[in-house]
């Protein structure tokens, strides 16, 4: 299937990641996901670490709304700070339940060298850059999300037993928050490099950032199967 219009800056980036990006987007945890192979084990590990990287993750979202230059801007940021928290959270939380793993111990779950370095870095983008800077650190993880999970809809197993996940993210409210976080990052883009931010000298620039963080989401993936 095509890639979802998330926008001219994500179809750029994507396009720019090259081999990168289907690296990411087509990990072999991806694709257990999508057959079934992936051993739960793996999965249960991944979920553990995906909780505890959203709360980073919704801190990162959480300094957009500090970086913004507009109440749309704001409204977005804060928008998806609430997606990660009421929504993708609380799907890390309902799943682990089931497993025995309470809130509290997800909340206190000591990070992997892996989450702590894709966090991080998120952040350091946010802190020593603009708006542009964070946003292509983030991107990777909301529309790669996205794109993942629009895929993964269309072509899973139906007896994969990871359908719940692929169904938050294949799902019109994800899919939406996508559009719209892509809209936005578009308008954030042409607000401070110009109508043609991919011709702006800081373009590539923000582009390395993207990149970074496709890598870091690849390497996320790779944490998961070696339950390390």
């Amino acid at each position: 299937m095509t890639a979802p219009d998330y926008g001219r800056a994500f179809a750029a980036w994507r396009a720019a990641c090259g081999p990168d990006w289907d690296a990411y987007a087509r990990h072999a945890f991806v694709e257990g996901m999508r057959d079934g192979s992936l051993p739960g084990e793996a999965f249960h590990h991944y979920l553990v670490q995906d909780y505890v990287f959203l709360v980073h993750f919704a801190r990162a979202w959480a300094l957009a709304v500090v970086k913004s230059e507009t109440l749309e801007e704001m409204k977005t940021a804060a928008a998806t700070v609430n997606a990660l928290v009421n929504m993708e959270m609380k799907l890390h939380v309902e799943t682990c339940a089931g497993l025995g793993i309470s809130e509290a111990e997800l909340f206190a779950a000591p990070e992997s060298p892996a989450n702590l370095a894709y966090t991080r870095y998120v952040m350091d983008a946010g802190l020593s850059g603009d708006l542009c800077d964070l946003l292509a650190a983030l991107a990777p993880c909301v529309l790669g999300y996205g794109e993942i999970g629009a895929r993964l809809g269309a072509e899973a197993a139906a007896d994969t037993p990871y359908a719940d996940w692929i169904a938050a993210y294949a799902g019109e409210e994800y899919q939406q928050v996508c559009r719209e976080a892509g809209r936005v990052t578009d308008a954030a883009l042409e607000r401070r490099l110009g109508p043609d931010f991919t011709a702006a000298p800081r373009w590539e620039q923000v582009t390395q950032r993207f990149r970074m963080a496709t890598r870091l989401e690849a390497g996320f993936w790779q944490m998961g199967l070696e339950l390390a």
